[in-house]
């Protein structure tokens, strides 16, 4: 105590009751307690995610703090490829079936990829393609080893953006160009059997005929192909 005494240039300082050193007034009657609680907010902002929560803490300190800060982390990398994964229940009526795509889309066999849409808002779409040997693709990609190709699924994707787009234009008829992709990541084989879930969600407001989305494709609660798609919305000369 003598040399804290020193140390802080005090005539005298002494350990109050509540257990801090008294070589400073206190500005708030609760200052040890926001202290901890300024302590719990910094740690927990080491996950480098922002969390909404109700955090109980007991006597809490940083290695303590850190600690749960750490597993905090480590299950949202477990979880994090699950998070967004549209649910798809094939007992439910779609919003809009095959009879309506081909409507909307000018596509045909063999490069309708798009079986019906289960989900649509002003911002996103989930699209459905079933996946089955007879597809006319798996014939040379790849014999006695079929999977589909990654760059049809992507096709998949901009004819589901394609539907979001047009829904979002006014009356008319419109056709969808795609003028970019970036980031294309293919992540998991698709192969025959399997139910394509096609997300596709805006990144922006459609602007001048421009619409930007972000893609991915899921099969089950896994993440298969995601790309950036830039498309040009044209209205049909008919």
């Amino acid at each position: 105590m003598e040399r804290l005494r020193k140390v802080f240039k005090k005539d005298k300082i002494e350990v109050k009751s509540e257990g801090y050193l008294n070589n400073l007034e206190l500005r708030f009657p609760s200052e040890p307690a926001r202290h901890k609680l300024l302590d719990v907010v910094g740690d927990l902002a080491l996950v480098g995610y922002p969390i909404k929560a109700k955090i109980i803490a007991n006597r809490p300190g940083h290695s303590s703090n850190v600690e749960f800060a750490k597993k905090i982390k480590q299950y949202i990398k477990k979880t994090k490829h699950t998070r967004g994964v549209p649910v798809y229940d094939p007992t439910r009526p779609p919003v809009f079936d095959l009879a309506y795509i081909e409507k909307k889309l000018p596509h045909r066999y063999p490069f309708l990829l798009l079986d019906k849409i289960i989900e649509l808002s002003d911002t996103h779409i989930v699209g459905i393609k079933n996946v089955t040997f007879n597809e006319w693709f798996f014939q040379g990609h790849f014999p006695g080893n079929p999977i589909m190709p990654g760059v049809l699924q992507v096709e998949a994707l901009a004819q589901c953006g394609g539907i979001l787009a047009m829904n979002m234009s006014p009356e008319g008829s419109y056709d969808t160009y795609f003028l970019k992709i970036d980031n294309c990541k293919f992540k998991q084989m698709v192969k025959p059997g399997d139910t394509m879930l096609l997300k596709m969600e805006l990144s922006t407001p459609i602007r001048r005929g421009i619409c930007e989305m972000r893609g991915t494709v899921y099969v089950g609660n896994k993440i298969c192909t995601e790309a950036d798609l830039v498309a040009q919305i044209v209205k049909r000369n008919v």
